[in-house]
């Protein structure tokens, strides 16, 4: 199956030790068991290092040092993993991060926002909805009848219609998808009661409010593209028009959160609109059980 990225997919490179946020630290990264095996040939050196860090119980993971901290993170910020043995004894989930995947008809990957410079490189593209083929993967079509790429080009074209705002824009969407959000009462709860993997992001996302919007120019691209990035991520693999709806009204909520804490933080600049989108996609698109809730909440 041939696989496309966005055009600005290949610019994405980890900037390791330079990461204010990183990755290798307040996440339990599980080891599967290809790279497990990997592991288990390694009889001398820092093999024995890596096969000490490891806990069996339920799915194989790295056992977490204080902090939080990935057990092979150095004090500089780097892998000791990369750094002894080479990048290839890399586990799943450490060698794709922070990409995602969606299988219809074609494949296609995606960078996820929980990464900072992933998202200060999406939210500084113009070009959200060109893809280009970089590849291919071992997958099959999914054989679902809905097409959610065509369902999505539709969205992007009522965000690139240069004769209206963005505003208006949303409104359209809104309007053309019979999405109304109601008071904020209910996402307000849900925003309560979700886990966070930071206990300070919560009384951050409590200050949602529909009502709280940016109104410059900038930070109104920042937010389209957010959305396009949104869509692209939870409205592609769709099962049918109904799916593609509660999926786009999950997108919308997260975009107007975005844009209330825009607000909220007296957001201005790439780096600080970025900062906030990584803790939305953080908090909400890394937990099943958080984006399952605000999915419903739109039902």
């Amino acid at each position: 199956m041939k696989l496309y990225a966005p055009t600005y997919y290949k610019q994405f490179k980890c900037i390791a030790d330079k990461c204010e946020h990183s990755c290798c630290i307040g996440w339990e990264i599980d080891v599967d068991g290809e790279t497990l095996a990997k592991y288990n040939a390694l009889k001398d050196g820092y093999g024995a290092v890596i096969a000490d860090s490891i806990s069996m119980e339920d799915t194989p993971h790295f056992r977490l040092c204080a902090g939080d901290r990935c057990p092979h993170l150095d004090d500089r910020g780097l892998c000791k993993i990369i750094l002894r043995v080479g990048e290839d004894y890399l586990c799943d989930i450490c060698r794709e991060h922070p990409r995602f995947y969606n299988f219809t008809s074609v494949a296609e990957v995606g960078l996820g926002m929980s990464c900072p410079e992933a998202a200060r490189l999406i939210l500084s593209s113009p070009d959200f909805s060109s893809t280009e083929e970089i590849g291919e993967v071992d997958a099959e079509d999914d054989g679902v009848e809905f097409d959610g790429r065509a369902a999505r080009g539709n969205i992007y074209t009522i965000l690139q219609d240069t004769a209206c705002g963005y505003a208006s824009a949303l409104e359209k969407i809104r309007s053309d998808y019979s999405i109304d959000f109601g008071d904020d009462k209910r996402y307000l709860e849900i925003l309560d009661s979700m886990e966070y993997l930071d206990a300070d992001h919560k009384a951050l996302l409590l200050k949602y409010s529909s009502k709280r919007r940016p109104e410059g120019a900038e930070q109104n691209a920042y937010l389209k593209r957010f959305l396009a990035y949104l869509i692209y991520r939870h409205c592609t693999e769709a099962l049918d028009a109904d799916d593609f709806g509660i999926r786009l009204a999950f997108c919308l909520f997260c975009e107007g959160l975005l844009a209330s804490l825009i607000c909220s933080e007296d957001a201005k600049t790439l780096g600080e609109v970025a900062a906030l989108a990584s803790i939305v996609s953080e908090e909400i698109e890394y937990s099943d059980d958080n984006t399952t809730a605000l999915m419903q909440a739109g039902e």
